[in-house]
């Protein structure tokens, strides 16, 4: 893979300006196809054709992690440009899942603000974003050429009582994370101290998650937290975004073999991240350790089990302005263990699931697999978990 100098923001600003991307790609030789005019990676026809023709899903990339382009977005709806959704159009991916990470006193108004930002920004500059609610959205997002919305959450914090489940369904909310790194009421996170289970609580909102059709996540949640969450749950329970802790030296954020083969029982799909310090204790860190997570959960639980979830925003964390890098790696415990850099530069760009995809050719998927991986195991769990009969109010709950 060619290696440029040049800084993926001036590669962004050389898609936008290049003429329609992927559709209108030059052959720089016979059956690879250049997608960026100003940077020299060009791409099978293979991986151009599966990226292009596939539902893409990717189970975890907000909009933005950039606090300043954020604000502008929440400021005036048009700030989102044409430049931007050409961006997003282009990088091949259909679905976002937008979660984040919100908890703590003020979790239930914070949240509110969140997912009303996002439901704004959709209903202001509805011509290039659709909600996905339900299982027929993800054809119609793909099919429309709209950037397809996933709204999710990395906390359950907000939900103060049960009804509040009920509350931010009805306001587009799909998927939530039981906790973050730290105890909640719900349940224990991966960095906490002690590695609690589900409270009394939790049971009961895994237990109203399951009626609503909310997916239930346990990506950053504590192993005995994740592991009850599949034994109370009935449907089908997902890692989003995390990796395999075998290869990457025990970091806790990362999931035990057993919780990968609970995923697999369950009917599950488990996303991997390419956060660098979550993929390889070593240096350089390229995608073919990010691949190494691929093989290793497949060769457990099967392909059907497999997905992505980036865990970055298209541009990653690494160019990030100073002050906004300095303070998210701020926020996080010493156990995350932050090397100078968080992103594999192979799949922190905009065109991160084309590499991806030339890395699963390399490695023998089927193109089946490959589609799979991309987004259909995604599409189709998602499918089942948010498919309920109606059920009728139970008073007191």
């Amino acid at each position: 893979m060619s290696q440029s100098p040049i800084s993926r923001r001036a590669a962004l600003k050389g898609a936008a300006a290049a003429a329609g991307a992927v559709f209108f790609a030059p052959m720089v030789n016979r059956g690879r196809y250049r997608l960026f005019a100003r940077v020299p990676t060009d791409y099978s026809e293979r991986a151009v054709r599966l990226v292009t023709e596939s539902l893409v899903i990717d189970m975890l990339s907000p909009l933005t992690i950039n606090n300043d382009l954020q604000q502008r977005w929440v400021q005036n709806a048009e700030n989102f440009t044409e430049e931007h959704y050409r961006l997003f159009l282009d990088s091949g991916i259909d679905v976002f899942h937008i979660a984040v990470g919100i908890g703590g006193l003020d979790a239930f108004a914070s949240t509110l603000q969140f997912v009303a930002f996002h439901n704004g920004l959709m209903a202001g500059r509805d011509e290039y974003f659709m909600r996905v609610d339900s299982a027929g959205d993800f054809a119609r997002a793909k099919d429309s050429r709209k950037i397809g919305v996933l709204i999710g959450l990395q906390n359950s914090d907000h939900f103060r009582r049960l009804d509040d489940i009920d509350l931010f369904h009805a306001l587009g909310q799909r998927v939530s994370q039981l906790t973050y790194n730290s105890r909640n009421r719900i349940g224990n996170g991966s960095t906490e101290r002690v590695d609690g289970g589900l409270s009394d609580f939790g049971v009961a909102v895994v237990e109203r998650m399951n009626e609503v059709g909310m997916a239930v996540d346990v990506s950053h949640s504590g192993d005995r937290t994740t592991l009850d969450a599949f034994e109370v749950s009935k449907k089908p329970v997902l890692i989003t975004h995390s990796n395999v802790r075998k290869l990457v030296g025990g970091h806790p954020r990362a999931k035990a073999d057993e919780a990968i083969r609970a995923v697999g029982q369950s009917g599950g799909v488990m996303g991997i991240s390419g956060v660098r310090n979550f993929v390889t204790l070593q240096e350089p860190t390229t995608i073919e350790h990010l691949l190494d997570h691929y093989d290793y959960v497949r060769d457990m639980i099967g392909v059907e089990h497999l997905g992505v979830g980036s865990d970055i925003d298209l541009q990653g964390y690494d160019d990030l302005p100073a002050d906004q890098y300095q303070q998210l790696k701020a926020g996080y415990k010493d156990s995350y263990a932050f090397r100078d850099k968080i992103d594999i530069d192979e799949v922190a760009h905009p065109k991160r699931m084309f590499d991806l995809t030339e890395g699963l050719i390399r490695r023998g998927y089927t193109d089946d697999h490959i589609r799979g991986i991309l987004g259909a195991n995604f599409a189709r769990v998602l499918s089942e978990i948010w498919r309920v009969p109606p059920r009728q109010t139970q008073p007191g709950r």
